[in-house]
């Protein structure tokens, strides 16, 4: 456990239950915005779940083989398990910009980012929530979820990147609601990247993720 200025790094090398974080994971946001804890990263994997946003659809919940827990964030139906990395990313947007689509757009960027270090060239797709990459077989597939929430202006939940998942365990659920395209992960794409290696690579660009939350996202053109 380390800590950049006034923000604790938690890196977990042991998996942790869903319900187990996600119970710690609210405790600490209302703390924070009660003022009386530090804001926090935290980096774990889980043990096999499914989890369902306040989207979910049950008819996409296709073979529920493991525990299936409402989370409380956007989105629908996601995977988590062995081999992928989680990120819950825990600020206080009032000391920053006050922008929901700003704070998920700088994720975006920050895994984006990461994932460009291992050599995979991944992007924002225009009404798909997640980061896209190419595939084995050249197909657009999803590599890393998002799903956040937002409580007092302190966030809570965050990203999920697949470094090495028994990718099967995704055909239990329509993930976050996609049909037309698949799942893949680091390892499938040829790069052994370990759970060290990922976070040490993503702390190493914490500092300019932090900065892009200092300003407001540009307006699209055609918003007022």
């Amino acid at each position: 456990m380390t800590a950049t200025p006034q923000i604790e790094i938690r890196r977990e090398t042991e998996p942790v239950p869903y319900r187990t974080a996600l119970d710690a994971m609210a405790e600490r946001n209302a703390a924070i915005a009660d003022g009386t804890a530090s804001e926090m990263l935290w980096l774990l994997e889980h043990p096999p779940v499914y989890t369902a946003g306040t989207s979910a659809d049950r008819a996409e919940l296709l073979d529920p083989r493991f525990e299936v827990v409402e989370a409380g964030r956007g989105g629908r139906y996601t995977y988590h398990g062995p081999g992928q990395r989680i990120g819950y990313v825990l600020l206080d947007l009032r000391k920053r910009a006050r922008d929901v689509r700003g704070f998920v757009h700088a994720v975006e960027g920050w895994v984006i980012d990461t994932l460009g270090d291992f050599g995979v060239e991944a992007w924002r797709a225009e009404g798909r929530i997640g980061i896209w990459c190419a595939g084995p077989d050249g197909r657009e597939a999803k590599i890393g979820a998002i799903g956040v929430r937002i409580r007092r202006w302190v966030t809570m939940h965050g990203f999920s990147v697949n470094l090495s998942p028994d990718l099967s365990h995704f055909g239990g659920i329509v993930p976050c609601g996609i049909e037309e395209f698949g799942v893949t992960s680091l390892a499938a794409l040829g790069r052994q990247v370990s759970s060290a290696e990922w976070d040490e690579a993503l702390l190493a660009r914490f500092p300019a993720f932090l900065a892009k939350l200092e300003v407001a996202c540009p307006t699209p053109a055609g918003e007022a």
